[in-house]
């Protein structure tokens, strides 16, 4: 099972952390600090997994994590999970934000943390892998966002109705409105001008 997903620079500034056993504030800010500590001071030509520091689970637990560019992406797995598999995962996850961002980059970890989360919530929940498979993933990143796109329509109607109704050049407010059998009487009301 996942424990935790981290994303730090090479700096250690957290880009994303999202742990899935519960922790205090503090406790995961000193694992984001033990963990970068750990990983960064590891020579670049030397396997991509080590045992978990002390906060995290120790030697029962094992940090997986790939150094791309700036960014340190790291899983921390339990004894159940595959070495190569969190890896093969890294990697699926680095490359559908690839696809999603065109070229990512820091900046778009930063500016877009609720897409990144929608994408990592595609691929892992509750500390369990669900997909893998980048292209499912992608469409189902692609559907939420046509669904976030539609619901901004319809909350932005309200709006575009009263701008509408501003925007009518009547020459008065009309006193009765006929829609088929049906007879309204408008109120006096005042001007929308």
């Amino acid at each position: 099972m996942i424990k935790a997903i981290l994303i730090f620079n090479n700096h250690g500034k957290p880009r994303l952390s999202k742990f899935y056993e519960h922790y205090n504030e503090d406790t995961e800010q000193q694992i984001i600090r033990e963990t970068f500590h750990l990983v960064s001071k590891r020579d670049e030509n030397v396997c991509n997994f080590l045992e978990g520091g002390m906060l995290i689970g120790g030697s029962d637990y094992k940090l997986i994590y790939r150094h791309y560019a700036t960014l340190y992406f790291v899983f921390c797995v339990d004894s159940s999970e595959s070495e190569l598999g969190i890896l093969d995962l890294i990697q699926v996850f680095v490359e559908t934000l690839d696809k999603c961002f065109e070229n990512v980059c820091e900046l778009d970890l930063i500016f877009h943390v609720d897409k990144v989360h929608n994408i990592l919530a595609e691929m892992v929940m509750g500390g369990m892998v669900l997909e893998t498979n980048m292209n499912e993933i992608i469409t189902q990143v692609d559907a939420q966002n046509k669904m976030e796109k539609a619901e901004a329509g319809i909350a932005g109607a309200p709006a575009r109705a009263v701008s509408a109704v501003k925007n009518m050049n009547l020459p008065e407010m009309p006193r009765n409105i006929n829609i088929g059998d049906i007879s309204i009487k408008v109120p006096n009301l005042p001007s929308f001008k």
